[in-house]
C-alpha cells in the first residue's frame, strides 16, 4: 500500500462514503473526515505514518484552511457589536481555558498537557458555524453576527497562540534569539506583520488589478501569494499556520476576494480532506480506555455548559432570550483550532498520544451532537424558553432589540423579510401609503427603516414571542417572503391556534414546500422559479414576433434594475 495514487483513492474513496451519511444526516463533512482517518488507523488499511499521501499534502490543506479564514476575517463585523462579542468571547475562553485544566489535571493528565486541552476546549469551529447559519440563511440575523463576531475573535487569539507556539528559535537561521530572545522575537513579529500591511498598501492592490479579468491567473497569483509569504513566514521563524492565516487576512480588504475564494474553495477542499484525515489517523483507540473519561468531561461540558456561560454574558447586555439562546447553542462544539494547537503541542513532544485523542475524539462527538441540537434549534427553543427567560434582563434590552415595543396597529400589511422580494413590496407599500409593519431578523435594515419613517420590528420569526407580539389579528393581509420552511410553518400555525383568518402570502424554495404551505394554510406561495416562469410565458404570448418592443425593454429593464437597489439590501 506504499503507491500515493491507492492511498489517495482509499481516503478520498472513504471520505465520500462517509460524507454521504453525514450529508444525509445534515452533519459537518469534517465528521467524515475524521472518521476515515479513524478507520484507517484503526483497520491498518495503510500505515499513516510512512503514507506519501499523509506526509505533506495535509499541510497544504492546513495552509489553505487558515488562508481562507483570514480572508473571513472581517473586522467590521467585530466594531459592531464590539462590548459584546469582546467580553463573550474572552471571558468565555478565560473560564473554559481554567476550568478545561482543572478537570484535564484532575483526571491524571500533567501539567502542560491539561493547558492544552483547556485551550483547546475553549474554541468553537467557524467553518462548522459558518456553513450550518448559512444553511439556514440566518448568516445576517443579529444572532448569527454575534456568533460570527465572537468566532472571529476565537481564531484571532488561537492565531495569536499559535504565532507564540510555532515561533522557532532563530530568524534567517541566524540564531540572534538564542542571544537576544525577547527583542529577537518581537522584531520578526513586526517584519512579519509591516510587511503584509506594506505589500498590500503598496503593491498587491496593482498585482490584482492587472489579473484580476483572467479567472485563471487571478487563481493562480492568489495562490502565488499565498505560498510566497508562507515562505518569507517560516524563512523568519514562523509557522505554515501564521504565514498562510497573514496572507488571507491581507487579502479580505481587496475587491477581488469574494473571486479568489470561488476560485480556491474547490481546490482547499480536497486538501482539506486530507488534513483531517490525517488528524483522524492520529487517534490511537489503545488510549481511549484511559482517555474516555475526560471524552465524556469535555464533550459535556462543551455542549452543556459553555452555553451556560454565553447565556450569562449575553443576558447582562439585555439581549432578548431567542437571540441568547440561538448564539449560544451555535457555539456548542469544539474547533479544527484545537486539533491544530494539539497538534502542534504532540509534534513538538509537549502533549502525549491520549491527549490527541482526547481533543479528536471530543471534537468528533460535539460537533455530531451540536449540529442535531442547531438543526432543531427551534423546537429546543420551545422547550427550554421559560428556563432561558431566567438569564433575561427584566429591565432594558440591548439598542438593536428595543424596537419591538409598541406593535400595535390596524388595517395594516405585515411584511416579513425586508430584503429584494419583501423590499420591494415595502416600497410600494410606502409609496401607495398603505399602512404596514415589517419585520426583519438583520438589524442595519432594521436601522435604516427606521430612519425612513417605516413602522418596523426587530425579530425573527421563528421567535415565538415576536409573533405573539405582533397585531396579526388586526392585519389585512401577512406576507412572509422568508426562505425557511420551518419558519413559515410556525407562521400558519400560529394564525391557526390563534384563529386568525387573513390572506397569507408565502415563500417557498422548492415545489413541495410550496404544496405543504398550502395545506397548512397559506393563501398564495411564492416559487421564484415557478413565477419567472409563468412571467416569461406571458411575455412570450403577449410579444413574441414584436421585435421592437424587446428592442426598447432592454432599455427599460436597465432603468428599472438601476431604481431597485435598496438601500437595505446587503
Amino acid at each position: 500500500m506504499d503507491n500515493i495514487f491507492i492511498q489517495l483513492a482509499i481516503i478520498l474513496g472513504l471520505a465520500s462514503f462517509l460524507g454521504f451519511f453525514t450529508f444525509k444526516f445534515k452533519l459537518p463533512i469534517l465528521i467524515a473526515y475524521l472518521l476515515g482517518g479513524l478507520l484507517i488507523a484503526t483497520l491498518s488499511l495503510f500505515d499513516p505514518h510512512t503514507s506519501k499521501a499523509l506526509s505533506f499534502l495535509p499541510e497544504i490543506g492546513l495552509a489553505f484552511v487558515l488562508f481562507l479564514v483570514g480572508m473571513e476575517l472581517d473586522f467590521r463585523e467585530l466594531k459592531k457589536l464590539g462590548k459584546p462579542i469582546l467580553l463573550s468571547g474572552t471571558v468565555q475562553i478565560f473560564i473554559t481555558t481554567i476550568v478545561g485544566s482543572m478537570l484535564a489535571r484532575n483526571l491524571g493528565f500533567q501539567v502542560m498537557e491539561s493547558w492544552y486541552l483547556g485551550i483547546g476546549l475553549s474554541f468553537s469551529s467557524t467553518i462548522v458555524v459558518i456553513k450550518l447559519l448559512i444553511d439556514k440563511k440566518d448568516l445576517t440575523s443579529l444572532y448569527g453576527k454575534l456568533a460570527v463576531g465572537i468566532l472571529l475573535l476565537e481564531d484571532l487569539i488561537a492565531v495569536c497562540l499559535l504565532l507564540f507556539l510555532t515561533a522557532s528559535p532563530s530568524m534567517f537561521h541566524l540564531g540572534y534569539q538564542q542571544n537576544f530572545p525577547l527583542i529577537t522575537f518581537l522584531v520578526k513579529v513586526l517584519l512579519l506583520f509591516a510587511s503584509a500591511v506594506l505589500l498590500n498598501k503598496f503593491l498587491l492592490g496593482i498585482i490584482f488589478k492587472a489579473v484580476s479579468k483572467n479567472g485563471e491567473l487571478l487563481f493562480l497569483t492568489a495562490l502565488a501569494w499565498c505560498f510566497i509569504y508562507v515562505s518569507f513566514s517560516i524563512l523568519i521563524g514562523f509557522s505554515v499556520v501564521i504565514g498562510a492565516f497573514l496572507a488571507g487576512m491581507v487579502l479580505a480588504s481587496s475587491p477581488y476576494h469574494f473571486q479568489i475564494q470561488g476560485k480556491i474553495k474547490p481546490l482547499r477542499d480536497f486538501f482539506v480532506a486530507l488534513f483531517f484525515v490525517y488528524l483522524g489517523t492520529q487517534v490511537d483507540f489503545t488510549d481511549v480506555g484511559k482517555a474516555y473519561p475526560l471524552i465524556v468531561v469535555f464533550t459535556g461540558y462543551t455542549l452543556f455548559l459553555k452555553p451556560l456561560l454565553f447565556l450569562l454574558i449575553l443576558g447582562a447586555f439585555g439581549f432578548r432570550k431567542h437571540t441568547m439562546f440561538q448564539t449560544s447553542i451555535s457555539l456548542t462544539h469544539i474547533s479544527e483550532f484545537s486539533l491544530i494547537i494539539l497538534l502542534v503541542g504532540f509534534k513538538q513532544g509537549v502533549i502525549s498520544q491520549t491527549a490527541l485523542t482526547v481533543i479528536a475524539l471530543s471534537t468528533v462527538l460535539s460537533m455530531v451532537v451540536a449540529s442535531l441540537m442547531i438543526h432543531h434549534s427551534g423546537r429546543i427553543y420551545k422547550k427550554l424558553s421559560k428556563l432561558i427567560a431566567f438569564f433575561e434582563r427584566k429591565q432594558g434590552s440591548f439598542e438593536l432589540e428595543k424596537t419591538a415595543d409598541n406593535l400595535e396597529s390596524e388595517n395594516h400589511v405585515v411584511v416579513i423579510g425586508a430584503h429584494r422580494v419583501g423590499g420591494e413590496v415595502v416600497k410600494f407599500l410606502k409609496k401607495e401609503k398603505i399602512p404596514q409593519l415589517v419585520v426583519d431578523f438583520n438589524p442595519e435594515r432594521i436601522k435604516v427603516l427606521t430612519d425612513m419613517g417605516i413602522n418596523c420590528v426587530y425579530g425573527d420569526m421563528g421567535d415565538p414571542e415576536i409573533l405573539e407580539a405582533l397585531s396579526l389579528e388586526n392585519a389585512k393581509m401577512i406576507i412572509s417572503t422568508a426562505q425557511d420552511r420551518e419558519d413559515n410553518l410556525l407562521l400558519l400555525e400560529e394564525l391557526k391556534s390563534r384563529h386568525i383568518e387573513v390572506p397569507v402570502v408565502t415563500r417557498a424554495e422548492t415545489l413541495d414546500d410550496a404544496k405543504v404551505l398550502y395545506q397548512k394554510g397559506s393563501s398564495y406561495v411564492i416559487v421564484p422559479e415557478v413565477l419567472a416562469g409563468d412571467t416569461l410565458t406571458d411575455l412570450l404570448k403577449n410579444h413574441l414576433g414584436n421585435n421592437s418592443y424587446f428592442k426598447e425593454r432592454a432599455k427599460e429593464e436597465k432603468e428599472k434594475l438601476d431604481g431597485k437597489t435598496l438601500a437595505w439590501d446587503s
